[in-house]
C-alpha cells in the first residue's frame, strides 16, 4: 500500500510558496480567532486550541492530537471561517457530520455534508450548491472521493483548507486503519491547498509520523500533542473469571456513578464484545429496572438511530454496544464507561473511555479482562476475511497492540501516567493520579517499605543479568533455579540467587512485568528480548528515587480463569521516559526519520520503530559502528540509514 510522496510534497510546497503572501493579507482583513469564536457561541478556547489554530494559520500545515471531547472541531472550523472559500472536512462519521453542519447552521454558517445515507435528490441537490461555492463548509466521507468526476470538480473550487478529521484512518499500523484514506494524499496533492490540518485523538509517536507521511506534508509539520491526562476518570482495570464477575463489575460501575434508575444523575457506556453480549446486557439491566437500549452494527438503521436519539435525549440510564456506537456522540455527563471485555488497543480503550466525564466532573471507567480474552482474540486476528487470509505482518502488530493494553491492565503502577507515556505525552505525566484503582490503593498504605524492598530485590536481578538474558533467566535467577548458563556465568553464587525464593516462579514473572510497566525495566532485542535497567529502574534499585507500584497478589484469583497465568507472547518494550536531553535527541531523530521516510517513498517505520530511536537517544552512539549495539538495527538499515541518524543525533 505504500506509495511515493515526493510528487505530493513538492506540489505542497509550490501551494504553500505561492499563497504564503496571500495568506498573511487575508488574516490581517479577517475577523480575529476569538471574534470568530463568539460567532460560534462559545465565550473563550479551550488549552491548545488557540495555539492549533495559529500554528495553522502561520505554518500552514498543522498535526493535532487530542482525545476524545477535546474541542478539535474548532480548531479547522474557526480557521475555516476566517478564511475566504469552501474548506473540506474529511470524516467517516455520519453522525458527527450532520450534527456539526446542523450547529453551524444554527449559527448562520452555511455548511452541508454529503453521506451515502443521504436520498440521491438531495446529494445531487447539494453538489450543485458546492460547485456554484454556496459553502463555507463540506464535510464529506473519504468514500466520496472515489466518485466519478468528483475530484476533478473539486479543483473548480477555491479551498483554502484540508481538514482530515480521524486522521489515524490513513496509518497501516494505527488501531482502525481505513484503505479508503488511502486516497487524501493524492487529493491534497491535487488541489495544493494553502492550509491542511490533520486530527486525530489517537496516534502513538509512529502513528503521527506516518499520518504526516502518507499526506505528504513534510517531516517540519508541527506535531502539536495536548489534553490527554483526564485526572477526573478513575480508571480501574479488573481481572475477572465467570461472566458473572463482569456483571457483577457492570452493576457496581453503575451503582457507584448512577445511583438508582430513578435519580438522574447522568448516563453509562456498557461496551461489549459482541452483538449478542450487548443485547443480552441490555436485557438483564432492564431486567433491574435500568432504562436501556442495545446498540450494534448489526440492528435496522432505525432502531440505531432511535438509541441514539434517546441516549441523547436523556431518556436512559445507560446504553449496551459495541465499539460501533459513540463515535461523533458527545454528550458531557457519561458518569461511566465500563467494558465488559478488553477492547483491540490501548488506542480504542482510551478513545472509549474518554466519553465519560467531559464535563469535567468525576467519572469512572472499569476494563474487564480475563487470561481467557487473549487466546480469543488471537482467535479473532487471525480469522480470515472472506477468501482472503489476514496479512501475517498486521496480524502481528495487532496482537503487539493488544498485548500492551493486557500489560498495561496487569500493571501496577498509575494507569493514567502509564497511558500517557505510552502517547508520548511525557509533559502531562501525574505522578500518580490519585483516583486509579493502583494510585488509592497504594495512598490506602498499599505500597511501604516492604514494597520499595521486594521492587529492588526485582531490580537487583535484572541488574546481574542485564543485556544478556530475558525474563525466562531472571525469573530462574531471583527463584534460585539451577540452571547450566547461570553457573557457566557464576551467577549461582552470588547474593541475589534465590533471593525471592519464597515467592512461585510465576509471581516473580508477573512482578517483572509491572517493573515493565512502571518504566524501571524494558526490553531490547526484537527476536531474543533481553532485560535491561532503564535509569529510573537503577535510581529505584539504589533507593535515590521511591518505589510507587503494587506488586501482584501472592495468587491468582481468577476463578474460571484457567489455574497459573501463562505468557502468551514476548512483551513489547517498556515505555520508560526520556530525561530533557534524550527527548530533544528523540525529536530529531523522528525528523530525520520522516525525512529519510519521504525521500525514499516508504512508512516511517520501515526506517525504524519508535523504540528504536528512543534506545538511540538514550544511548548517544557517537558512529555508525556503535549503532551495531542499539536493539532494532541490523546491518542492512545501519548501512542505509545510519549516517543520517548519527547526523540527527549529532546536531541535537
Amino acid at each position: 500500500m505504500t506509495r511515493p510522496v515526493a510528487a505530493w510534497s513538492a506540489a505542497y510546497t509550490r501551494g504553500v510558496a505561492l499563497v504564503s503572501v496571500a495568506a498573511s493579507t487575508i488574516r490581517a482583513m479577517a475577523t480575529t480567532a476569538e471574534q470568530t469564536l463568539a460567532e460560534l457561541g462559545f465565550d473563550r478556547f479551550r488549552p491548545g486550541q488557540k495555539e492549533a489554530i495559529d500554528t495553522l494559520l502561520d505554518r500552514g500545515r498543522a498535526l493535532l492530537v487530542a482525545p476524545t471531547g477535546g474541542g478539535k472541531s474548532l480548531c479547522y472550523q474557526v480557521p475555516a471561517l476566517m478564511l475566504p472559500g469552501t474548506t473540506l472536512v474529511i470524516s467517516p462519521l455520519v453522525a458527527l457530520m450532520a450534527d456539526q453542519v446542523a450547529a453551524l447552521r444554527k449559527r448562520g454558517v452555511a455548511a452541508t455534508y454529503l453521506a451515502a445515507t443521504l436520498d440521491p435528490d438531495d446529494i445531487q441537490r447539494r453538489l450543485a450548491g458546492l460547485w456554484r461555492g454556496e459553502y463555507r463548509l463540506v464535510y464529506i466521507a473519504p468514500e466520496r472521493l472515489a466518485a466519478p468526476g468528483f475530484r476533478e470538480n473539486l479543483q473548480r473550487l477555491q479551498c483554502p483548507l484540508i481538514a482530515v478529521d480521524e486522521a489515524h484512518c490513513i496509518s497501516e499500523w494505527g488501531h482502525d486503519f481505513r484503505p479508503e484514506y488511502m486516497q487524501i494524499g493524492d487529493l491534497v496533492q491535487q488541489l495544493a491547498p494553502p492550509h491542511v490540518l490533520a486530527c486525530t485523538a489517537t496516534a502513538t509517536p509512529v502513528v503521527r509520523d506516518e499520518i504526516v507521511h502518507r499526506l505528504g506534508l513534510g517531516p517540519d509539520t508541527p506535531q502539536l500533542v495536548h489534553g490527554f491526562a483526564r485526572p477526573n476518570l478513575a480508571l480501574r482495570a479488573v481481572e475477572v473469571g465467570a461472566q458473572r464477575d463482569r456483571q457483577r463489575q457492570v452493576d457496581t460501575a453503575l451503582g457507584e456513578a448512577l445511583g438508582r434508575p430513578a435519580d438522574s444523575r447522568g448516563v453509562a457506556i456498557v461496551y461489549t464484545p459482541t452483538r449478542k453480549l450487548a443485547e443480552t446486557e441490555a436485557g438483564r439491566l432492564a431486567g433491574l429496572g435500568w432504562r436501556t437500549r442495545a446498540y450494534h452494527a448489526g440492528l435496522p438503521s432505525e432502531d440505531r438511530q432511535r438509541a441514539q436519539e434517546a441516549f441523547m435525549a436523556g431518556e436512559l440510564d445507560a446504553v449496551c454496544a459495541t465499539n460501533a456506537f459513540g463515535m461523533g456522540i458527545d454528550r458531557a455527563d457519561v458518569r461511566a464507561v465500563v467494558h465488559f471485555g478488553p477492547p483491540g488497543s490501548i488506542e480504542a480503550y482510551y478513545q472509549e473511555v474518554g466519553r465519560a466525564g467531559r464535563d469535567g466532573e468525576d467519572a469512572i471507567g472499569v476494563m474487564c479482562w480475563a487470561q481467557s480474552d487473549l487466546p480469543q482474540r488471537r482467535r479473532l486476528l487471525e480469522a480470515p476475511m472472506g477468501d482472503a487470509a489476514p496479512d501475517g505482518e498486521i496480524v502481528e502488530h495487532k496482537w503487539n497492540l493488544f498485548l500492551e493494553l493486557i500489560r498495561w491492565a496487569e500493571g501496577g503502577s498509575c494507569r493514567h501516567d502509564a497511558i500517557l507515556r505510552y502517547f508520548g505525552d511525557e509533559a502531562e505525566t501525574l505522578s500518580g493520579c490519585g483516583r486509579c484503582d493502583v494510585c488509592t490503593t497504594i495512598d490506602a498504605g498499599g505500597s511501604d517499605e516492604d514494597t520499595t524492598l521486594l521492587a529492588r530485590k526485582l531490580l537487583s536481578g535484572v541488574a546481574r543479568i542485564n543485556g544478556r538474558f530475558g525474563m525466562g533467566m531472571a525469573v530462574k535467577l531471583l527463584h534460585g533455579e539451577t540452571e547450566e548458563r547461570l553457573e557457566r556465568m557464576g551467577l549461582t553464587g552470588v547474593s541475589t540467587f534465590g533471593l525471592l525464593a519464597e515467592h512461585s516462579g510465576d509471581w516473580i514473572q508477573r512482578a517483572l512485568g509491572r517493573c515493565v510497566t512502571a518504566g524501571w525495566v524494558r526490553f531490547s532485542g526484537d527476536r531474543h528480548p533481553v532485560l535491561q535497567l532503564t535509569a529510573d529502574g537503577e535510581a529505584v534499585m539504589r533507593g535515590q528515587q521511591p518505589a510507587r507500584w503494587l506488586p501482584p497478589p501472592d495468587a491468582v484469583t481468577s476463578g474460571g480463569g484457567g489455574g497459573r497465568r501463562r505468557r502468551t507472547g514476548a512483551v513489547p518494550e517498556g515505555e520508560d521516559a526520556l530525561d530533557a536531553a534524550a527527548l530533544e535527541a528523540f525529536e530529531a531523530l523522528r525528523a530525520a526519520r520522516m525525512t529519510i521516510a519521504q525521500r525514499e517513498g516508504v512508512p516511517a517505520y520501515v526506517v525504524a520503530h519508535d523504540r528504536t530511536l528512543r534506545a538511540i537517544a538514550r544511548m548517544r552512539p557517537g558512529t555508525t559502528d556503535e549503532l551495531e549495539n542499539v536493539p532494532g538495527l541490523g546491518p542492512a538499515k545501519i548501512a542505509r540509514y545510519g549516517e543520517a541518524l548519527i547526523d540527527a543525533l549529532a546536531g541535537a
